[in-house]
């Protein structure tokens, strides 16, 4: 099993070339980051885990600017998102950030997709909550569009785009539907959430990872009615708390890689919990 990390690197942590060099050193897999654009004071919108909203939500660096620095100093270190809000985001200047990184590592980047929790963050971008999903779809669909090896003209329910030439193209080849980066879509288990996935991506990115063994079945069962290769689906336990027990019962459920969550933390501090996962990871990280 191979081992990844996810963190939010702040202006308070860490820095994302220590950081990188550090993973690709220890034998990691991979370094996947989150986003948030903001997080409005005036807030409604209560924090998923409950009590207080972490002070690094509203500090988390660009993903793409920190992932393009730990690219520039790494040579087989995995780059990731966890997750892109795409909802949020232009989807033409997206496609070419997202292009542009997987182009210039070599085919690194893992592109993770959610929906978002905070309705205030959202709205501030436009984003209409109940059709969150089906934007988010939507975009995707769009993005792949342009990263097609030929133009390729898109008109969806919320935008489109003209045939167009659009370079740098992801260094990753088209599979089945799925054009672009590697691609894998957060969420809580669900119909909805299911049938987005075989529409358009590799694979899952539960977060937590928790209930896997009842989940896999239902996802695999859709994603197979979809027509999708079942040796190509792709799930990856996502800001997990590893312990051997939990690491194992991964394994037994076919799973190839995990992230673990690292501290919002500064040097010393995330550098000692690297060292305790290194001793807990050793043998499924190489």
């Amino acid at each position: 099993m191979r081992i990844a990390v996810t963190i939010f690197l702040t202006d308070e942590t860490i820095a994302p070339v220590r950081l990188a060099r550090e993973l690709e050193e220890r034998g990691f897999a991979g370094l996947y980051l989150p986003e948030h654009t903001h997080i409005p004071v005036e807030r409604t919108t209560p924090y998923p885990a409950g009590g207080e909203l972490p002070r690094e939500y509203g500090r988390t660096l660009d993903p793409f600017v920190a992932l393009g620095q730990a690219a520039a100093v790494t040579a087989r270190l995995g780059l990731g998102t966890g997750v892109t809000l795409v909802a949020q985001h232009d989807p033409i200047a997206l496609a070419k950030q997202i292009a542009t990184l997987d182009h210039l590592s070599a085919g690194r980047l893992t592109l993770g997709v959610g929906f978002g929790w905070n309705v205030e963050e959202g709205a501030d971008h436009g984003v209409r909550w109940q059709t969150r999903r089906e934007l988010t779809r939507d975009r995707m669909r769009l993005m792949q569009a342009l990263w097609s090896d030929e133009p390729t003209a898109y008109e969806g329910e919320f935008g489109g785009v003209r045939a167009s030439h659009a370079h740098p193209k992801p260094a990753q080849r088209p599979r089945g539907p799925v054009t672009g980066p590697r691609t894998l879509v957060g969420g809580a288990a669900g119909p909805k959430l299911f049938a987005h996935i075989a529409q358009y991506a590799d694979g899952w990115l539960p977060i937590g990872g928790r209930g896997l063994a009842e989940s896999l079945p239902v996802l695999r069962s859709v994603w197979a009615d979809a027509g999708r290769d079942p040796a190509a689906l792709q799930v990856v336990p996502y800001a997990v708390l590893p312990t051997p027990g939990k690491l194992a019962h991964y394994a037994e459920l076919g799973i190839e890689e995990t992230v673990v969550q690292l501290p919002s933390a500064d040097e010393r501090e995330v550098l000692r919990t690297l060292d305790t996962y290194g001793t807990l990871v050793a043998a499924p990280s190489h």
